[in-house]
């Protein structure tokens, strides 16, 4: 039975998903020659389904096609910058969307097929994929919703009570640094209780992820006050920089997890803007009612 020819929109479809196979191909074994054990073979299972989709498109369009060289510089490099579960979850978010185009092959006899691989790469094979990052996230998270909350907090009210910005980076600093010692106590010690049910975690890996996130944090929410002299700018500046770095974690958790990026985002705002309001409050009380800082 003789193969029905492609109409132009069909093919264009067509061609533009070999081309996604072949560099997600490409992609997979980068990622795959710098992983080891169970993440190595997952990610060659998955390079060889892709190779098996670029080589089916392949026949429909008569063409050849090389990968897109950007793509497989720059996931690799996610990768290492920020996990692997991150970079391949964001690509599979692309692909996603490249799905749309896709609707266009759903009549194309074979294409149901690869649909099928895909959602299984999405839904099993990344999600058995080991990422020390991911585990050790509620490391990560404890430290940085602590500096947000508490540093945001601190700042706000400082910036009231001392009314000069040097003092109140100083003084955020020195609070911030005790602070981030006294969490990487903590994440140590939930480091240990989480090792008791997780063997491969590390107190010590724990305890510097939060330590590291939180003193990181700090450095970020001072440094407006460092660079600026009016103290209500530097809050400003400081606030900002809250908001941003809360869009960005929930950005790479939500991705990574493959959860709704809104509702968490909102929920880390609020609470890190309520408390520093809160926090303004009790400065501007301060100042006066004991007359400190005028």
């Amino acid at each position: 039975m003789e193969t029905k020819p492609l109409d132009p929109s069909t093919f264009s479809a067509v061609r533009k998903a070999q081309r996604n196979e072949i560099t997600e191909h490409h992609i997979y074994l980068r990622l795959a020659s710098r992983a080891k054990g169970k993440n190595r073979r997952l990610l060659e299972r998955i390079a060889g389904d892709e190779l098996k989709h670029y080589r089916f498109y392949a026949k429909l369009t008569g063409e050849e096609h090389g990968p897109r060289q950007l793509a497989i510089r720059i996931y690799p490099l996610l990768a290492y910058l920020f996990g692997l579960t991150f970079a391949l979850r964001l690509m599979e978010h692309g692909e996603d969307l490249a799905q749309q185009a896709y609707s266009k092959l759903t009549g194309v006899k074979g294409v149901t097929a690869i649909v099928k691989d895909e959602e299984r790469h999405e839904d099993i094979l990344i999600g058995m994929l080991q990422d020390e990052r991911l585990e050790y996230a509620g490391s990560i998270v404890l430290g940085l919703n602590d500096a947000l909350v508490e540093l945001t907090g601190a700042l706000a009210g400082l910036t009231l009570a001392l009314r000069d910005a040097k003092l109140v980076a100083l003084a955020g600093f020195v609070t911030g640094f005790a602070a981030s010692l006294s969490m990487a106590a903590s994440g140590y010690l939930q480091g240990r209780e989480e090792a008791d049910q997780n063997a491969a975690k590390s107190p010590l890996k724990a305890a510097v992820y939060t330590g590291t996130t939180y003193i990181v944090t700090v450095l970020i929410l001072i440094a407006p006050y460092l660079l600026f002299s009016s103290i209500y700018v530097s809050l400003a500046v400081t606030l900002a920089f809250a908001i941003l770095i809360v869009a960005g974690y929930t950005f790479y958790i939500t991705v990574a997890k493959n959860l709704r990026f809104w509702p968490r985002f909102l929920e880390m705002a609020l609470i890190s803007l309520s408390v520093a309001a809160l926090s303004f409050l009790v400065g501007w009380l301060l100042q006066h009612v004991f007359g400190i800082g005028a």
